[in-house]
């Protein structure tokens, strides 16, 4: 591979990692062509861009891109691809999907990833990934503490309200 093609694919690893907010460093590597293609194909149905790559381009790209990622560069050992997404915890809960639904494949393997700023380095490290709420997820979460205080006014209210409609009948009925 020539220097130019090299720098081309730098340069485009370099905006792929600008544009977006969390990555994921992953190893596919010996699975075979059909899973590889299940995991493709699952990747795009939950919008995850995935990637393979050089670690040596990944390394040059990663530093010369606008995010803090230094600590990701012990993870670069091995076959690497990349995992792109907009919401946090997709790829996490897609890799753990995967190796559920493949019970004898321990692939792909979770090497670190990048979200929100924070590093995650180490398969343990998934787990605490797949938990970490989106921010959908989150404002739904405070839309609906927001809302219960308003539910619980509103129930007394009309529930005061049947008690003395059940009165004022009962008062009717003795006269």
């Amino acid at each position: 591979m020539k220097r130019s093609e090299k720098q081309a694919i730098i340069d485009n690893l370099v905006q792929e990692i600008n544009s977006y907010n969390h990555f994921y460093l992953a190893d596919i590597a010996d699975l075979d062509s059909e899973k590889t293609s299940e995991l493709r194909r699952t990747c795009f149905q939950k919008d995850v861009k995935l990637i393979v790559v050089k670690n040596t381009l990944l390394k040059r790209a990663l530093e010369a891109s606008e995010k803090n990622t230094e600590e990701l560069f012990e993870s670069l050992k091995g076959n690497t691809s990349l995992m792109f997404c907009d919401t946090g915890n997709v790829p996490a809960k897609l890799i753990k999907e995967f190796r559920k639904k493949n019970k004898k494949l321990e692939k792909p393997v979770f090497k670190a990833a990048y979200v929100e700023e924070a590093i995650y380095v180490g398969e343990d490290q998934l787990e605490i990934l797949v938990n970490v709420k989106s921010k959908e997820e989150l404002i739904g979460d405070v839309i609906s503490l927001l809302q219960s205080p308003a539910k619980n006014v509103i129930s007394a209210l009309q529930s005061s309200g049947q008690t003395i409609s059940g009165i004022l009948t009962t008062l009717s009925e003795k006269e």
